[in-house]
């Protein structure tokens, strides 16, 4: 959604990276860029010139005349200024003292009120409430219909006493559901309303009576964010005519240049509550402004992603699979495992994306092909048991065989099998505490730990004297030989390697011992 606007901005920052000091001429031209790329980006004239005059001004003053890096600082001030116009603080829904609390959605037709209605059902039956879909969109040719089969798909509950296509009174419908969810005990209740193709009186007097019939506790306001300018003149009608209190923005994942987002929670002073990713009902994220501006300036999204992963991820069976790697009993079924887990988190492509600095990976990133994993996946499934256990069964025979039922060629499960046994090798030297050698990549600079030629396992050294004194050498090699301890080292000199007791400075053998194995990661 932002990548122009994302490659814009990022351009326009390094031209100040060679500076280290800003003229009021740099901050002049830099703001100037901004501004055009804003505008590119369809952001509302209005907000466009708030933000410039903000940033301009903060540019200018000592906040970065005394950075140690004014680049750096400059980046910081878009940042915070980007968090402001798109909301500042992350503003989550407001619930009813006294269940059900009533959810109502507005938006124009076409902005997909009926998908988001499933997937805010969907979020909220996750965090543990009962939520209650209610169909009073009974204008639109089978809504009724669709938002059964959204609610099916969902899991969640839905009321829809009417048929639709034109008949029934959407206000009654909505005064009932009220009622029904109080004695089904829904704690909250979502009232799918009608949308038009474009603003008008008969809309909004609808929208306002089923408002003053269910008095909700929260009016969100459905916003196709690809609809660029149009998008701020149509939420300040809604804003008008019915009084939204938050916004929800569908369809971030198209290719549109996002001026929206960008300008409405700014211009209607509602704030953006959720944002909607996708087409799948799980593609549905509460919306953090922070986060979203570190998007735009190309700075990752560690916690959207780390929430992501903690959410898919099974923690007993990640535990589990580090012990295999760890102990070299990492199989293709693991394999196959993990992958089917990465899959269930989402579009690979978009978990990338929040990757710090992905903005420069973006056209390998549209390269990409998702169903390689799919590909991947039959391949594996292909195999038998024993197969996925043991790699080293799969002669020609095997291989053939197991091309042809998954619908690939022998070269494509070769190569398969020679990236599973180059991951297992990199996954087991990180387990064991060393530094894996990238293919294509020489070996990584002070990197001499862990699993490095020439050195020998820590705990299994030569043991041998190293006194310079050949008489003296000879009688320390002869205790050592005989099973003695070799002069313990002056108090202060490090850890006493002494075998039994403890030297003067030094650790007791069993303690030596413990230590040793802390040093080595717990083995």
């Amino acid at each position: 959604m932002f990548g122009n606007l994302s490659d814009r901005l990022i351009e326009t920052f390094k031209g100040l990276r060679t500076k280290g000091k800003l003229t009021p001429a740099d901050v002049d031209g830099t703001v100037r860029e901004i501004r055009r790329a804003l505008l590119e980006a369809d952001v509302a004239l209005e907000v466009v010139k708030s933000f410039t005059a903000a940033v301009r001004e903060r540019a200018l003053s000592d906040e970065v005349n005394k950075a140690l890096n004014p680049a750096q600082q400059v980046v910081k001030i878009v940042n915070e200024e980007l968090i402001e116009i798109l909301g500042g603080q992350q503003r989550r829904l407001q619930f009813a003292k006294n269940p059900p609390t009533v959810i109502m959605l507005a938006g124009l037709q076409g902005a997909g009120k009926t998908t988001l209605a499933g997937k805010l059902a969907k979020h909220l039956a996750g965090e543990g409430h009962t939520p209650l879909l209610v169909a009073a969109d009974l204008q639109r040719p089978n809504a009724v219909n669709q938002l059964q089969v959204v609610a099916e798909q969902a899991g969640v509950a839905v009321f829809a006493p009417e048929p639709g296509n034109g008949k029934g009174d959407p206000v009654k419908v909505s005064k009932q559901a009220v009622k029904y969810a109080k004695d089904k005990l829904h704690d909250i209740v979502i009232i799918d309303t009608a949308g038009r193709l474009g603003v008008d009186a008969e809309l909004m007097q609808q929208a306002s009576d089923i408002r003053k019939a269910t008095d909700p506790d929260e009016v969100l306001f459905v916003i196709d964010a690809m609809i660029g300018q149009d998008a701020v003149t149509t939420a300040q009608a809604f804003q008008a005519g019915v009084g939204i209190t938050g916004v929800v923005l569908t369809k971030l994942d198209g290719d549109a240049r996002g001026g929206a987002a960008l300008s409405v929670a700014s211009v209607t002073g509602a704030p953006i509550i959720f944002a909607s990713t996708g087409e799948r009902l799980d593609e549905f994220e509460p919306f953090h402004p922070d986060r979203m501006a570190s998007r735009i300036l190309d700075l990752g999204d560690m916690l959207t992603l780390i929430e992501q992963a903690q959410q898919n991820f099974d923690a007993e069976e990640a535990r589990k699979v580090a012990e295999k790697i760890a102990t070299d009993r990492f199989t293709l079924e693991d394999f196959l495992q993990q992958m089917q887990q990465l899959k269930n988190m989402g579009s690979i492509k978009k978990m990338i994306g929040m990757l710090p600095g992905a903005g420069a990976m973006r056209q390998q990133l549209d390269a990409f092909d998702e169903r390689e994993i799919v590909r991947t996946e039959a391949i594996i499934q292909s195999m038998t048991p024993a197969e996925r256990q043991n790699p080293k069964l799969l002669n020609g025979q095997r291989r053939l065989r197991i091309a042809k039922g998954s619908g690939m060629t022998v070269t494509d499960v070769n190569q398969l099998i020679a990236r599973f046994e180059q991951a297992a090798k990199m996954m087991k030297t990180v387990a064991r505490g060393g530094v894996p050698q990238v293919p294509g990549m020489g070996p990584i600079p002070g990197a001499g730990f862990g699993g490095g030629r020439g050195k020998q396992p820590a705990g299994k050294k030569k043991k041998g004297s190293k006194s310079g004194n050949p008489a003296k050498r000879a009688a320390e090699n002869a205790r050592l030989a005989a099973g003695g301890a070799a002069q313990a080292p002056a108090a202060g000199s490090g850890f006493g390697l002494g075998g039994g007791a403890a030297a003067p400075g030094g650790l007791a053998g069993d303690e030596l011992e413990q230590m040793q194995r802390l040093l080595r990661g717990g083995r």
